[in-house]
């Protein structure tokens, strides 16, 4: 053991002596390799970042994984008592020990603007509705615990909303009037993004604040019906999936519907990233075959300028299994250490802020660190593209004869 760990050593400093002498022939079939190999890491490492922008993009539409979506209804499609549902939705959350959930109504408010009242939808949640989705805003705040026992409701406005109101400054607490039976002033407190084709105004209130505002013989009617959301764990959600809807079924009986199911994007067997990955393994491989290639053709090159030197050394007696692993040895240093400088290029390029930003396009909020799978990747590329370069030229080596190498 301790021989081969020696001539293992040896072989490693007999290779870098050997760079040493010649590195300007190095220095050139290298560069080709230092950027092949930085091209690969690179570009899986903007996948990473690619892959989160639609990642985060999939959970503010459906929730993180695993979201499950709860739906009660009596068997003529009215909705179940509010106070019977809020007792049994509580006591829920607090059996499983569910941290984060919502309920999620759909409306329509009368808002008066400058130029008259208009309707305006309205999405009623609650404060755990921005972790869940993460929901991001341009300016201002999400709504904070307590917020519902507020006098003025907060309300949260779309772009197109805020620039209808003239954009004042957040600072100053601009308020906007809520049209109805009960003419309501609401407090603006943050403001989110829209969309390029999104051009009507639309507004988040709390769902407390969204039932108060409706008239009651309009939710006894089921013009809203509530729908429920949890944020729990992936490895838990298929029994609490079914435990919710024992529970809540076994509790308000056989007159009502309960459907409890996953509406995350992981729900689905199909991966939605599949078409990324292909993509960038794509690339990433055609990356590594030019640079692949372009070191093949230097290493072949430049063997002709070392037939004489290994006609030398076989003269002095060494073998051609030595020569074989020197030569080849050679290689793979020289492009572990070009290997080396090509992920530090891609590591710098990939969590350059500037550049990140252009690829999460403003989706992405919480950048992954710089993919360590990608830089083994492409440490191990260079490896594999030292020993293949390596071997021709390792082959020929051993093949070249004492006195025709001296004639050369």
């Amino acid at each position: 053991m301790n021989r081969l760990l020696s001539n293992v050593v040896g072989s490693f400093v007999e290779a870098w002596q050997e760079l040493r002498i010649h590195k300007t022939r190095v220095m050139l079939s290298l560069i080709g390799v230092a950027v092949a190999v930085c091209a690969i890491t690179t570009v899986v490492g903007l996948g990473a970042v690619a892959q989160q922008a639609m990642l985060e993009q999939s959970e503010q539409q459906s929730g993180r994984s695993a979201t499950l979506s709860l739906y009660v209804a009596t068997n003529d499609g009215m909705p179940v008592d509010d106070d019977v549902m809020a007792e049994l939705w509580t006591t829920e959350l607090e059996r499983y020990g569910i941290d984060y959930a919502s309920r999620v109504v759909y409306s329509s408010q009368n808002v008066q603007f400058t130029d008259g009242v208009v309707p305006v939808r309205v999405t009623g949640v609650d404060q755990a509705y921005g972790t869940m989705h993460r929901f991001k805003l341009s300016e201002g705040s999400w709504f904070a615990p307590g917020d519902e026992q507020r006098l003025a409701p907060a309300v949260l406005v779309n772009q197109v909303f805020y620039d209808r109101l003239g954009r004042p400054d957040l600072a100053s607490h601009p308020t906007t009037t809520l049209v109805g039976d009960r003419p309501t002033t609401a407090v603006i407190t943050g403001v989110y993004p829209v969309s390029s084709w999104d051009t009507e105004p639309a507004m988040f209130l709390l769902t407390d604040t969204v039932l108060a505002l409706t008239p009651a013989d309009q939710v006894a009617a089921g013009a809203i019906m509530p729908n429920y959301e949890l944020w729990v764990p992936v490895g838990a959600s298929e029994d609490l999936t079914a435990a919710l809807q024992r529970d809540i079924q076994g509790a308000l009986g056989a007159g009502t519907q309960v459907q409890v199911s996953r509406q995350d994007f992981a729900a689905f067997n199909e991966d939605p990233f599949a078409s990324i990955k292909l993509l960038v393994g794509g690339v990433a491989a055609l990356v590594l075959l030019l640079g692949a290639l372009g070191l093949v053709n230097i290493a072949l090159v430049t063997l002709k300028q070392r037939i004489r030197e290994i006609g030398v050394r076989r003269s002095f007696g060494a073998t051609a299994g030595r020569v074989f692993f020197s030569v080849m040895m050679e290689s793979i240093v020289a492009t572990l250490v070009a290997g080396v400088v090509g992920v530090i290029g891609a590591v710098l390029i990939v969590t350059n802020p500037m550049l990140q930003e252009f690829i999460g396009q403003g989706m992405v909020t919480d950048f992954p660190p710089f993919p360590v799978e990608a830089a083994i990747l492409g440490l191990v590329c260079a490896t594999v593209v030292g020993a293949l370069a390596g071997l021709l030229p390792a082959l020929v080596a051993v093949r070249v004869k004492v006195i025709d190498a001296i004639r050369y």
